[in-house]
């Protein structure tokens, strides 16, 4: 059997971090979220991939090639133009046998769940019940049958809904030949399965309690977290000096110097070459990527840093997600409450949190002593000036001086 992985899209609700990356390829515990994926669809007995790629698709095949690092096989489809999910499956046609699976590439499911529909014999939906439907594909179920599936709907009739994975057969591809576009010009897979069991067809169904599917940004530090305090075993290959403490589940890559007077609270990831201290303070929830230099007196809380990474000294970076190769000024900080206890909104957005930093790309610059707002956006390749206060949303190649 093969899956076949969905990576082509941006995502617009994941910028500023998808403006230089697919979503699949963003990081959770230093590793991009399809890896995960992929590691959980072999657990299930799978070793024959298929990806779809488009956006950014040549970062996906740098960092997979052809799958002999996992032991698996990868071959890849190009879909250059985002006509949504079915017209990918379609692309993949000639090139499937006769079951199949389809999975997001920017979710995390368990192997548990996907050997459930590797065994179907049929096509069959994987669903998981949320609480706000609206953005997703509710999932109408009636007499123990899939009803209807209503793709984005305002006011969706069910919590029910799916998990974009599926078994898929022949069968699905005359309905794909079948459907129209959908209002948002996209050939959406949910539509086809709708054409499919109006037409008689019993579509079968699974349901899971356990799914992952950041949407927002901010979604990246709670699923970093889950992976974070679910890590069975944990790895120490640093050059650890004197006066170091290390407490709890903290993984250490090859190559990485931790200086004297660190103090190190897991669950913590810390990536390979990396040079930490002196007198660092790492919180719980926090992971820092390759090649980063974490200068002394710093605090990082719950945050990702991705690789390359540069934070100066005497800094503080809360509840934060900071992109590849970014430069943080000695003694910037980022607040991560508003003072009135409300939840954070990012433009306009309800977050839910009453804890949020900054949502940095890549490639920008903080000046010494700059102090970002809680909850703000700072696109990629920015400049921030020293000692300036931004705050909201800040547009790629800005300059705040």
């Amino acid at each position: 059997m093969q899956a076949l992985l969905m990576a082509a899209s941006e995502d617009l609700r994941m910028h500023p971090l998808t403006y230089t990356r697919p979503k699949a390829m963003l990081p959770l515990a230093n590793k991009p979220i399809m890896e995960h994926l992929l590691l959980e669809i072999k657990k299930a007995g799978i070793a024959e991939f298929l990806i779809v790629v488009g956006y950014h698709g040549e970062m996906v095949r740098d960092y997979f090639g052809t799958g002999e690092r996992w032991g698996i096989h990868i071959e890849y489809i190009t879909q250059r133009q985002q006509r949504g999910t079915a017209s990918a499956v379609k692309r993949a046609e000639c090139r499937v046998a006769d079951r199949f699976l389809v999975i997001n590439g920017d979710i995390v499911a368990r192997a548990k769940d996907i050997e459930q529909l590797v065994n179907a014999d049929k096509v069959t939906l994987m669903l998981t019940e949320v609480d706000n439907p609206s953005d997703l594909g509710a999932v109408e179920i009636e007499d123990n049958k899939i009803k209807r599936i209503q793709e984005k709907t305002p006011e969706p009739s069910s919590r029910l809904v799916s998990a974009g994975m599926y078994l898929l057969t022949p069968d699905v591809f005359p309905s794909i030949e079948s459907c129209r576009p959908s209002a948002r010009g996209n050939y959406d897979l949910t539509d086809c399965l709708q054409h499919l069991i109006d037409s008689g067809y019993h579509v079968g169904y699974y349901t899971t309690d356990y799914w992952l599917n950041p949407d927002y940004p901010w979604d990246l530090l709670e699923a970093n977290n889950d992976f974070l305090s679910k890590a069975r075993t944990t790895k120490n290959l640093a050059e650890i000096e004197d006066n170091v403490t290390i407490k709890g589940k903290v993984s250490i890559g090859k190559g990485t110097q931790v200086k004297s007077g660190c103090y190190i609270e897991g669950p913590v990831i810390i990536g390979e070459r990396c040079v930490i201290g002196p007198g660092c303070y790492l919180c719980p929830g926090t992971t820092i990527g390759n090649d980063c230099q974490i200068g002394g007196m710093v605090e990082i809380k719950n945050s990702i840093i991705m690789s390359i990474c540069r934070v100066a000294n005497h800094s503080f970076v809360g509840d934060s997600i900071i992109g590849e190769g970014c430069f943080i000024g000695s003694g910037a900080m980022t607040a991560t409450i508003r003072l009135d206890g409300k939840n954070i909104k990012v433009a306009g957005i309800d977050t839910g949190k009453q804890e949020l930093g900054v949502i940095m790309g890549d490639k920008v610059q903080v000046g010494v002593n700059a102090s970002i707002d809680a909850g703000t956006i700072i696109g990629n390749n920015s400049l921030i000036g020293p000692g300036a206060e931004p705050n909201g949303v800040i547009l790629p190649n800005s300059k705040i001086l």
